[in-house]
């Protein structure tokens, strides 16, 4: 079973409360790319996937003209209940964000998080980056690194999923580990500035994790279909008592949010 096309729809009302980037997080980060991209109160930003908008958030509240796209109508809902109406200086789009409807040098900054390996083609999208971006105008491509005891859960969950899963879906990992961003820009010239902008402390119950992939909160959790899947989280949530000792021990670790910067249309220093 593959991920399905509505995902993002069905996940759309747990998907915050089911990751790790909290809100006071989201504002650090915010304070760090402001500082990096040296942000004027004119300074434009789009990002393609925006989802519920939890990583541009604080950019919105503090006046910043903010552009997001995403496919999911539901997701852009739990965006715009959060602000109750739309504001002035935020425009939504539902589309498909691998392709890009702005004119050229519409923006001066874009950021992406964890969304590349969603776009059929990564190459024409970064393409299609650099073609909106203002020159001088700075691509982040961000992520938030899983926390190594939430990565632990998750490498267990694939160890007794890959019973149940189809062949094809294994080789959904070889096509994410074909991209290269880094390689893609190197081979125009321009190399990436990296940076940690924030790390901190995530903590859940193993009860509470389970919570998620019970819900399919993850991509991951859309390989197995009904009712292999119960059968599936059955033997997970059995293997997570004996292993664990409990349901209600915390797992506690250490989440990063990584920049890679690219400026495009000038020389970096």
């Amino acid at each position: 079973m593959s991920t399905p096309h509505n995902y993002y729809d069905a996940i759309a009302p747990l998907y915050d409360r089911s990751r790790w980037l909290t809100k006071s997080v989201a504002e650090d980060v915010a304070d760090f790319i402001l500082d990096l991209v040296a942000a004027t109160p004119e300074t434009s930003f789009l990002e393609p996937g925006v989802g519920t908008g939890l990583n541009v958030l604080p950019l919105v509240k503090r006046g910043y003209p903010v552009t997001g796209i995403d496919v999911s109508q539901e997701m852009l809902d739990q965006f715009r209940q959060k602000l109750g109406s739309v504001p002035a200086n935020l425009r939504l789009i539902h589309a498909d964000a691998s392709r890009l409807p702005f004119a050229d040098a519409s923006f001066d900054v874009v950021i992406t998080v964890h969304m590349i390996h969603t776009v059929p083609d990564w190459r024409a999208f970064l393409d299609d980056i650099q073609r909106i971006l203002k020159p001088g105008g700075v691509y982040l491509n961000c992520q938030w690194i899983t926390p190594p005891a939430r990565k632990e859960f998750e490498d267990y969950f694939r160890a007794i999923q890959s019973a149940f899963v189809q062949p094809p879906a294994a080789r959904s990992s070889a096509q994410f580990a074909d991209i290269n961003v880094e390689d893609y820009f190197n081979r125009s010239g321009i190399h990436s500035r990296y940076f940690v902008a924030k790390e901190w402390i995530v903590s859940n119950t193993v009860r509470e994790v389970l919570s998620y992939f019970n819900a399919r909160a993850y991509g991951l959790c859309w390989q197995v279909a009904e009712p292999k899947f119960s059968e599936l989280m059955r033997e997970f949530e059995a293997f997570c008592l004996n292993h664990y000792g409990s349901l209600e021990k915390t797992l506690t670790s250490t989440a990063k949010f990584e920049i890679w910067a690219y400026t495009i249309g000038r020389s970096q220093t």
